[in-house]
């Protein structure tokens, strides 16, 4: 198992904490002394997490606060209130998200919801806490992307699904697609103006999280046919939310990782076993590509590096 660095008095946050890889990270954090603040959706269950993480671990330092990523608003009031706290954050954890829900679905500001939700929230979370991360010694920010990157496409025409047939899987694949390109453009910035930041990848491979389930359901009473006789065969090779956290663990706080780096399991298929250094999709690979999609996500959400950040 990954033993996390000592993180006294580090103050992170970790987005989708309430459930799955997000609140094993927060409870890893949190163990090895971090203050983490709990970004959830929906409070109640962030309050149930925090419980059940002081269950095991009494004397960790956690807040609960709302971050709804499917809601540009929700973000800037979140991001708000931590820069009203002026304290420095150390670690940024870009986890939580939504996958292939079963029909296309908008989010607060009309994209679509695996783009809006997986990419252009922890887009707009990243850039609009940047002051407080330049503010810690040396902070990381590391972001959950998936395997299932390696066939996404950005089209940079139709980012939306608005002309195409939606595509449930597509459309998750675009948005972890983006999410790499996230972290290899920021770490390209943070070298460009000699930040004291690491921006870095991982995948959990295939791990059994609800991810799988709730995406399926959303926008029914229970997942449909298809998608619960896909999942009931299992007849891939999975792992449990411990192990497959520990990608996201080693790129937030290993001593090894490198700027843009990307992580993931090394077992089979690449979708268990421990954390090597995964092979990253060629498309994320393009400079020039990962700066446009940078320039189009800053208008998208009408936020952009703050000019007193250099």
């Amino acid at each position: 198992m990954y033993i996390v660095p000592d993180q006294t008095g580090k103050l992170a946050v970790v987005t989708g904490a309430n459930s799955g890889t997000g609140k094993e990270a927060a409870r890893r954090l949190a163990d090895a002394g971090a203050r983490v603040v709990l970004a959830v959706r929906t409070p109640a269950k962030g309050e149930q997490a925090r419980a059940e993480i002081l269950a095991r671990h009494p004397h960790a330092q956690l807040d609960v606060r709302r971050l709804d990523l499917a809601d540009l608003a929700s973000v800037r009031e979140f991001a708000d209130r931590l820069l009203a706290d002026g304290v420095p954050l150390d670690l940024l954890v870009n986890n939580a998200g939504v996958m292939a829900p079963p029909t296309r679905m908008a989010t607060a500001d009309a994209f679509e919801l695996q783009l809006g939700t997986n990419f252009l929230g922890p887009f707009a979370l990243t850039v609009r806490l940047l002051p407080l991360l330049l503010a810690a010694t040396a902070s990381r920010v590391a972001t959950m992307s998936s395997g299932t990157a390696h066939y996404g496409r950005i089209d940079f025409d139709d980012l939306n699904w608005e002309r195409r047939r939606y595509g449930p899987n597509r459309a998750y694949a675009q948005s972890k697609l983006a999410d790499l390109m996230l972290t290899k453009h920021l770490a390209v910035i943070a070298v460009q103006r000699g930040w004291n930041l690491l921006s870095t990848g991982a995948h959990p491979g295939y791990t059994r999280t609800n991810l799988q389930t709730a995406g399926a359901s959303l926008g029914r009473d229970k997942p449909g046919r298809l998608s619960s006789m896909l999942y009931s065969l299992n007849f891939l090779p999975s792992q449990d939310v411990e192990p497959g956290t520990e990608p996201l663990l080693h790129a937030a706080t290993s001593s090894d990782v490198v700027p843009g780096g990307y992580y993931g399991p090394g077992g089979s298929f690449g979708l268990v076993g421990p954390t090597v250094t995964a092979r990253a999709p060629r498309r994320a690979l393009d400079p020039v590509v990962n700066a446009r999609l940078w320039t189009v996500a800053e208008h998208l959400t009408n936020v952009a590096l703050p000019t007193t950040v250099r």
